[in-house]
């Protein structure tokens, strides 16, 4: 059975993100039938919708993408196959009641859809520089990245 790593950020605001990580040996999904295949999953745990974008770098450089609009208390697979990157960066939105989770690698988005190579000079080139947290997947075939709401699990902000 594919192990999957499972990543916890709590809710909080720009600057203090928390981050708690806990491992899961086996998951509810089929092991990967192909090696190094694998997927990036992000999980809403709040009972809020969220909107997430996802940054990376790649064979050709960096990349961002948004939105992924998760509904509560569901996942999505945010990345199909192999993961292309040990590191990954994640800001996301809540709809509902407000904040976001966020860090501090700055990169590129807009409030629309959108997929955006690289991450420098965003405001320059007509986009928002935004906040994102990092996520070190350790190298893993798969990974989960699980968003909760303040009071439940997780670090306390700083």
């Amino acid at each position: 059975m594919l192990a999957t790593l499972t990543l916890t950020v709590r809710l909080g605001t720009v600057g203090c993100t928390a981050l708690a990580i806990s491992f899961l040996a086996g998951c509810d999904r089929p092991a990967s039938s192909g090696q190094g295949k694998g997927d990036l999953t992000l999980c809403n745990s709040t009972a809020s919708r969220i909107g997430v974008a996802l940054g990376y770098q790649d064979a050709s450089g960096w990349t961002t993408e948004g939105w992924w609009n998760i509904s509560p208390r569901t996942c999505e697979t945010i990345y199909k196959g192999a993961l292309s990157s040990r590191f990954w960066y994640v800001h996301a939105i809540d709809y509902d009641r407000g904040g976001e989770w966020a860090g501090k690698a700055a990169m590129c988005t807009t409030d629309k859809t959108f997929t955006i190579r690289g991450t420098e000079n965003c405001t320059q080139r007509g986009f928002k520089s935004t906040s994102f947290f990092e996520v070190d997947t350790q190298e893993a075939e798969a990974w989960t990245i699980k968003l909760t709401d303040p009071g439940e699990g997780g670090a306390r902000p700083k």
